[in-house]
This record gives structure tokens, sequence and C-alpha cells, in this order.
């Protein structure tokens, strides 16, 4: 079964954007993928298509109002529906290649995008919202980090990229950024090729490659390495 994806948005003209180019977009084209968008404002049930309220308590910012989004949740997810509901949001969980990878194997997914000055906490209660973040920064809305995440998933589908190694040997996948490459020229203003990758032995290759994940990990990414121990 292809991967279904639908986007709840006030601004479905958004997509497929940069979905729908390259990779992701001829597997769109081919049916390895489905994305369908909702107009949350197709909720509303007044003439003014109101779908945010001032929110509660004061401050700055309009929130989206619950009864509105969870109809339109409602009809996008209906029971029996077991594809998971995100809620892209700088408040979320950070996304890895880890929740990535787990969502490429499933169905599909219902992506939430928010606007204003966020969701109202009971419709994210009621409707089991999974709150995800693809980065510690804010956006103007959640269309760019639905796109985000869609991207890294289409790009692993099965049949989507042309060599399946490609999705294996990459940052995040070991654990470890990924190794620095290198191409013709041989030799480039004077910087050449580390001679161990021409030097045609497949293990050295490899350790040397190990060994420069993990030196790039070690100093741009610690955290990802977990705890180290103490040094005396």
């Amino acid at each position: 079964m292809a991967f279904r994806a639908t986007i709840l948005t006030l601004y479905p003209e958004m997509f497929p954007g940069f979905l729908g180019q390259s990779l992701s977009g001829k597997a769109l084209l081919r049916g390895d993928w489905s994305l369908e968008t909702v107009q949350i404002r197709d909720f509303a049930t007044d003439r003014h298509r109101t779908v945010d309220d001032t929110p509660a308590g004061g401050g700055a910012g309009m929130v989206l109002k619950p009864d509105v989004l969870a109809q339109a949740i409602d009809q996008a997810s209906p029971d029996g529906d077991a594809r998971p509901r995100l809620l892209m949001s700088p408040r979320g969980r950070p996304l890895t290649q880890q929740r990535v990878r787990a969502l490429a194997a499933g169905e599909g997914a219902v992506i939430v995008c928010g606007r204003f000055e966020g969701v109202d906490q009971r419709v994210i209660d009621a409707r089991g919202l999974e709150e995800v973040s693809i980065g510690d920064y804010i956006l103007s809305g959640g269309e760019p980090a639905a796109m985000i995440l869609l991207d890294a998933i289409v790009r692993i589908l099965p049949g989507v990229m042309g060599n399946v190694l490609s999705g294996v040997h990459e940052s995040f996948e070991g654990g470890l950024l990924e190794h620095p490459h290198y191409t013709r020229p041989q030799v480039w203003e004077g910087r050449e090729i580390p001679a161990v990758l021409t030097s045609g032995h497949h293990g050295e290759i490899e350790k040397w490659r190990l060994a420069e994940a993990r030196r790039l990990t070690e100093e741009r990414r610690p955290d990802l390495l977990g705890p180290q121990p103490e040094t005396k």
C-alpha cells in the first residue's frame, strides 16, 4: 500500500511545493505515495469562516479554535484510520531519522499545520496529536515543516532512491554524521583526494570513513555520541 499523506492547512495552495520536484515528485507521479490537502477553513461555521480567536487569559496572537480543527481532523482521519496524527510544532519532540524510518514503514500520516500563536490544547489532547519539531526555531506556519518531514519520509520509501545504499550510508543512520565525500578531478586548487580513497583497499576505505565520521561527530554533534566517560 502506498504511503498516504493528508495535510490540514489554511494554505493548501502551498502544496506540493518542492515535493512535486526531483525524487519525491517522480515518486508522487508513479503513485509510490499520495498527497491530499484539507482546507481547515472549510469547517468554520460562521459567515466569516473564522478559524481563530484570542487566547484565554490574554496575551499576544491568536489561537486555532478546537471545534473547527477537530471537525477537519475527524473528516480527514475517521475512525479506523491507523495513520498517526502529527502537529508540526516548535515545542514538539525533535524529529530524528529513527522516527522518520518508523513513519515511512507505516501507512502514512495526517499532518496538522499550525498557524498564529498555536493550537488549542484541548484538540491536541482530544484528537491525540503528536507534536513534532524540526528544530529550535520558529516558522510562520507548519507548512514548511510538514514539507521537510515528508521529504525525509518519501526519499526512503521503497523504490524512490535508485541506490538503496544511499539511504543507509548517510548522517544519523548509524548514530554518526556522514563522512566527507570527494570526486574527480584528483587534484583541485592544489587539494588532493585522500590517497586511501583511490587505493582500491575497501577495508581501509571503510575504516577511514568510519574514523572521519566519528571525528566530525565529536567536533560538531557530540550529543549524538551520548555521555562520554570522564577523564581523570
